[in-house]
């Protein structure tokens, strides 16, 4: 079964919902960037949690099919970037995104609120970054 773009991402957050992932954020940088579509950015508070959140992605897009077409950074598991062509997910340790804000430097691009209102709706731990005018 193919999954759009769009389910792909939702697949990806609800993964990382599951391990607590904290500040899940869904940015929409089509037009904004050739690299992607989507970036998906969490963090976990630990190396730990950072390694569990990017063990449940990868669980996840296998189960579904979706191939991964770069890993980098989980040895570290402070900055863990998964790269699936359209969408990146960039997972995070706490104090490594609170240093980096790459959310910051993608200030033009809205957050994708529809992506996030189902797992929204059971989290505290989801932010939705605030479309700019």
């Amino acid at each position: 079964m193919e999954f759009s773009v769009e389910q792909i991402v939702q697949k990806v957050v609800q993964a990382a919902h599951k391990k607590k992932a904290l500040d899940i954020r869904v940015l929409d940088i089509r037009g904004l960037s050739m690299v992607a579509d989507y970036f998906v950015i969490c963090s976990g508070n630990s190396r730990t949690q950072v390694e569990a959140i990017t063990e449940a992605i990868e669980e996840e897009l296998e189960q579904a099919g979706v191939s991964i077409q770069g890993l980098e950074g989980k040895e570290g598991a402070r900055w863990v970037l998964i790269d699936l062509g359209d969408i990146v997910v960039h997972v995070f340790h706490r104090d490594d995104r609170e240093f980096y804000q790459l959310e910051h430097l993608w200030g033009d691009a809205p957050s994708v609120e529809p992506l996030l209102e189902e797992v929204e709706r059971v989290s505290t731990h989801i932010k939705i970054l605030p479309k700019t005018e």
